[in-house]
């Protein structure tokens, strides 16, 4: 399947990451490990949701929050002593690569935007001098 970058990178995380945190201590698996779940999971179809969307740039600043969320929650999967620094370093690389698809995704939407509003301006423009 040929999909955005960020897209591709976002599913194989979750594919990798899911399993690791399905198998935390019961006493960590139901709270912070089902969170990060469930906010895998909404980051991913966020970001299926923003590709067809036509306000794509309000959902991108919404998924970008909910990135720095999940970076807290490793950052706290590690400091309660749940995975090893081998793997938190993996896991923040990964969240900083989709991060870099994601604010290069964001900045491609702003200037579209920008162009627009330049445009219909430029329009109007024309529309009032005539």
């Amino acid at each position: 399947m040929n999909e955005l970058p960020v897209i591709q990178k976002s599913y194989d995380f979750v594919k990798w990451f899911v399993p690791i945190l399905n198998k935390l201590p019961r006493d960590h698996r139901f709270s912070l490990g089902d969170r990060m779940i469930t906010g895998l999971y909404e980051l991913l179809e966020g970001l299926l949701k923003a590709r067809y969307s036509k306000n794509k740039l309000t959902q991108l600043a919404d998924l970008n929050t909910q990135l720095d969320i999940l970076r807290y929650q490793t950052r706290l999967l590690y400091d309660f002593e749940l995975i090893s620094v081998k793997r938190y370093e993996y896991i923040n690389q990964q969240l900083q690569e989709i991060g870099i698809e994601l604010g290069g995704w964001i900045k491609q939407q702003k200037q579209q935007n920008g162009k627009l509003r330049t445009n219909n301006n430029h329009s109007q423009d024309i529309a009032n001098f005539n």
